[in-house]
């Protein structure tokens, strides 16, 4: 019977120990993300009368590395695809929310170790926001808008990073109301993303 038990133990030993060596480590920037972001925006600009402040929230998708370059001393520079789910709270200006969809590149420079990383990265897209006819307000719902982000990422586990940025975005129908007021916040976002 101990022969039994040795040899099961030895089984799940030598079992746990080939399944570790088969998990290579695959680089973050590899592999696609899912990630949730969230801050604060304050109104910039003169595109409107109103002070806005706005508590944007993204859920966001990114591709692996579409394309890359490594450097001479192993850091390595990558550009990947990016489309956002924003849901933005109007906290402070006439209407209440805002919901829409981004699409953006993403530049990313990461460190030899490959466990941080600056990112940039500028796009745009549609979206509705609930107007209220509040002159400096938006003029309709539907509106387009613009941004600009960049921040640095941090590895802190296998399949998971936390992010650090500011972000500019401006939210404006296009002129397609006169007059076209629109809405410049800046402020900074807080993340973390998850591999797959």
């Amino acid at each position: 019977m101990q022969f039994f038990y040795r040899t099961v133990i030895l089984g799940f030993a030598l079992t746990a120990a080939l399944r570790a060596a088969d998990e290579v480590e695959v680089p973050p920037w590899s592999i696609g993300t899912i990630s949730t972001e969230t801050g604060m925006l304050w109104q910039i600009g003169t595109g409107t009368p109103l002070s806005y402040r706005l508590v944007p929230t993204q859920i966001a998708w990114r591709s692996g590395a579409i394309v890359s370059h490594a450097f001479a001393n192993g850091s390595r520079v990558v550009l990947r695809h990016r489309f956002g789910l924003i849901g933005t709270w109007v906290q402070q200006g006439p209407e209440s929310f805002y919901a829409g969809l981004t699409a953006s590149p993403s530049i990313e420079w990461w460190d030899k170790s490959g466990t941080w990383a600056l990112y940039a990265g500028s796009g745009g897209g549609a979206g509705v926001i609930d107007s209220r006819g509040v002159r400096g307000g938006q003029g309709q719902d539907f509106t387009f808008n613009w941004f600009i982000r960049g921040g640095v990422e941090r590895v802190v586990s296998r399949n998971y990073t936390v992010t650090a940025g500011i972000l500019y975005q401006h939210m404006s129908n296009g002129g397609q109301t006169d007059p076209n007021p629109g809405i410049d916040a800046l402020g900074f976002t807080l993340g973390v993303s998850r591999s797959y």
